[in-house]
């Protein structure tokens, strides 16, 4: 009984500090989305939205800063319609959650570490470039409506009567709440139903590894990353290609703050999870194949 109770603990302070992490990256995208939707900061809005190339190969750098905050960040920039498709499917493909420090903490993996580094910022740079001018061909006749998603995002925010830090500390506030609540469950699942399990899915040495290796990076939390990159670094349970395929469907709390943020906009949240995955599966074999 004591055991259970001080893994409810441990749970709850994990939860409670992936959480917290996030919390200051979330309140300066709030103060941002807030200032460029009630302060007609047009010129900035506009930066953002036309740095073209530049926007995916930002998105990279920033996603491969080992912070789940950034990721999270920017799913409400995306959700605000600040950066573009191509971008969010950078940061996402670039974030690596915890491998980075996990593979610091192995001195004989370094060499690694820098090759997937590079690996999944080239790909994330290459997938968000491509990704965004497919999307301006597909939309390119239509018109989008680009007020759209920030009044959804601020709709019912009480900014007009209070004022931007108002707004800013509520929508950040709610989204650290189901955050928090959603990481809770999630953690509590993984520890109860044990990682030895997951680990017994990888199918080892299998062509079909990365496939699942990218269904694992799924899960909204750190765990998945810390799964893929402890397989992989116990030599012969998972291969390089198939725990880059892992990792590049590892967005941290991107996800969770997506879904919650877009919620009207399932389809798109589906698309970047499907682009997501495409990417990481190919990436995966791809790499399998040549080392």
């Amino acid at each position: 009984m004591i055991e259970i109770l001080n893994t409810l603990i441990d749970i709850f302070l994990d939860s409670l500090k992936d959480t917290l992490l996030m919390i200051p990256f979330l309140f300066g995208v709030y103060i941002l989305i807030e200032y460029m939707e009630h302060a007609s900061s047009n010129k900035i809005e506009k930066a953002f939205r036309e740095m073209g190339p530049f926007g995916p190969l930002g998105g990279a750098v920033a996603g491969s800063i080992p912070q789940c905050g950034i990721s999270a960040a920017a799913a409400n920039l995306y959700s605000g319609k600040v950066i573009s498709l191509g971008t969010i499917i950078a940061v996402f493909v670039a974030t690596s959650d915890e491998a980075i420090p996990m593979m610091i903490a192995n001195p004989g993996k370094i060499s690694v570490l820098w090759k997937l580094i590079v690996i999944k910022i080239a790909v994330a740079v290459a997938a968000g470039i491509i990704v965004d001018i497919i999307y301006k061909l597909c939309t390119k006749n239509k018109s989008v409506n680009e007020e759209d998603h920030f009044h959804e995002l601020c709709e019912n925010c009480g900014c007009d009567e209070h004022g931007i830090l108002y707004s800013a500390l509520k929508h950040t506030f709610n989204i650290a709440l189901f955050v928090f609540l959603i990481t809770l469950v999630l953690n509590a699942a993984i520890s109860f139903v044990g990682e030895d399990i997951i680990a017994g899915l990888m199918m080892s040495d299998n062509f079909f590894q990365p496939f699942i290796s990218a269904l694992v990076g799924f899960i909204p939390n750190c765990a998945s990353s810390v799964i893929i990159t402890q397989l992989y670094l116990e030599d012969g349970i998972l291969s390089f290609g198939s725990a880059i395929a892992g990792l590049c469907t590892t967005t941290g709390l991107g996800l969770i703050v997506l879904f919650k943020t877009n919620k009207k906009h399932i389809k798109q949240n589906l698309l970047i999870c499907g682009i997501l995955y495409v990417i990481a599966v190919v990436t995966g074999i791809v790499i399998n194949a040549i080392i």
